[in-house]
């Protein structure tokens, strides 16, 4: 099982950074994929939250993802079905810095996921965190130019 763990502080309040997080369409300002939103939420659910299903595409490949949760202070998704890796979940969890004057918020994303069996866990791993970590500097970026 692969474990990733990456941080950021972002100068947005937490509402912020999970609004923009669920603009499914427009995550590929973020992420290296082209996003579609293919079902909107569960009725009284928060805009994108529980209950959407996103398409993403990525490499030439297409796979769906369910928003299993979302709320003020963390989104919880899933790849649904076993490709491109099995057992694949992301917990993006959000907490608002009260020492500053701006509002800043520590972003810490984690996933969770299984490699299929001829790919090398370490790369797959690599290459995850990668994009991971350039999504969050992009999102900070973001922030940093629209404050």
């Amino acid at each position: 099982m692969i474990s990733i763990a990456v941080k950021k502080t972002i100068n947005a309040t937490p509402l912020q950074v999970r609004e923009i997080l669920l603009e499914h369409q427009q995550l590929n300002r973020f992420f290296n994929a082209e996003f579609m939103l293919i079902r909107k939420q569960n009725e009284g659910e928060i805009e994108g939250g529980k209950g959407a299903i996103r398409q993403v595409s990525m490499m030439g490949i297409k796979f769906e993802e369910v928003i299993v949760s979302a709320d003020e202070h963390h989104i919880f998704y899933q790849i649904m079905g076993n490709k491109p890796v099995s057992e694949h979940r992301g917990n993006i969890h959000f907490s608002q810095s009260n020492n500053t004057i701006t509002p800043n918020t520590e972003v810490s994303y984690h996933i969770s996921c299984k490699a299929p069996w001829w790919l090398p866990t370490f790369l797959l791993s690599f290459f995850i965190k990668k994009d991971v970590k350039q999504a969050l500097n992009k999102l900070a970026i973001n922030f940093n130019v629209n404050t």
